[in-house]
């Protein structure tokens, strides 16, 4: 999910690490046994002049992962792999269940949205390893199945938010 986001206009950084859990076990070691209460997750920095928190979402939920799976992301299982929204505030929560409201009300997908709205939970950033993943592993097999279609589908779908040159985290 950090590479799309990484294309998006207005997006200024794009990190991925951990949400929920501790501080202690905020490694991807830990994380993958799925007992830590981490989440993998982006944080997400954007200026709202260039592109709304509401881009963001329709993004999400179209583009970068698949909004009707609880634990499940491409071929990722468990609890560490949830769809979830971690909303920096209570405003962001209120759209992003709107949002969700109205996506299932629209039928678009066969089933409901299993996107959980989870506030307050603490981000870690993830090690520098995975930061940039994308990019630094881009013939990796899981990068060319899974990942690089979501880029073309952004660019496809989302024309005039995509940034040819991603944002990258510093290392």
């Amino acid at each position: 999910m950090q590479g799309v986001f990484q294309h998006v206009n207005g997006v200024i950084s794009s990190v991925a690490g951990y949400a929920g859990g501790s501080a202690e076990t905020a490694t991807y070691i830990q994380t993958e046994t799925g007992t830590t209460g981490h989440a993998e997750a982006v944080r997400i920095t954007f200026d709202p002049r260039v592109v709304s928190y509401g881009t963001l979402l329709r993004i999400f939920f179209s583009v970068a992962h698949d909004p009707t799976q609880l634990d499940r992301q491409g071929p990722d299982t468990g609890t560490q792999y949830p769809s979830a929204i971690f909303p920096l505030n209570r405003e962001q929560a209120d759209v992003a269940q709107k949002y969700i409201t109205q996506i299932n009300r629209s039928g678009i997908f066969k089933t409901r949205i299993a996107t959980n709205i989870e506030l307050g939970k603490t981000f870690y950033p993830a090690e520098s390893y995975h930061q940039n993943y994308l990019y630094e592993h881009p013939t990796q097999l899981y990068i060319t199945v899974y990942e690089l279609p979501k880029i073309k589908d952004l660019k496809d779908i989302f024309p005039a938010q995509f940034r040819t040159d991603p944002v990258l985290v510093a290392k």
